[in-house]
C-alpha cells in the first residue's frame, strides 16, 4: 500500500519521521536510557495529525490499513538507521571541539542529527556564558 502512494508524499512521510525523530530526541535530551519506540510513534503520530500536509492526501482506508502500518514501520525503523548512521562531518566536529574547550565540556556524539543538537546546546551554553 506504501509503494501505491506517490513520490511526493513518500518523500513527505520520510520527512516527517525525520523531523519528528530529530524533535523527539532533543525533547529527551538525546539520552539513548530515555528513548522509547512507542513513544517516538506516539510524537510521530501527533506530528503528522498536526503539521504534517501528507496526512489529509492519504485516503481514510490506506491509513487503516494493518498493511499499511507494517511498511510504516519498517519505513520508521530505516529511516530512525539513517539518521543514526549519518556521519559527522570535520566541520561540524571542530565547531563543537572549539566550543567544548571554551566551556570546558565532554558531550558526545554519535551521528549528525546529535551532533547538530550538541552545537546548539553548547552555542546556547555560549550565549548564557
Amino acid at each position: 500500500m506504501y509503494n501505491e502512494l506517490s513520490s511526493g508524499i513518500k518523500s513527505s512521510i520520510t520527512r516527517s519521521i525525520t523531523k519528528a525523530f530529530e524533535i523527539y530526541m532533543t525533547n529527551i535530551s538525546w539520552d539513548e536510557e530515555l528513548f522509547n519506540i512507542e513513544d517516538f510513534v506516539k510524537s510521530w503520530q501527533l506530528y503528522i495529525v498536526e503539521s504534517a500536509t501528507w496526512f489529509e492526501k492519504v485516503p481514510k482506508e490506506i491509513k487503516e490499513s494493518p498493511e499499511f502500518h507494517e511498511e510504516i514501520a519498517l519505513k520508521i525503523n530505516a529511516s530512525i538507521e539513517k539518521i543514526l548512521s549519518e556521519p559527522v562531518n570535520e566541520d561540524l566536529i571542530a565547531s563543537i571541539e572549539i566550543m567544548q574547550d571554551k566551556l570546558g565540556t565532554q558531550y558526545k556524539y554519535g551521528c549528525k542529527a546529535e551532533a547538530l543538537y550538541v552545537e546548539s546546546l553548547l552555542k546556547e551554553m555560549q550565549k548564557q556564558a
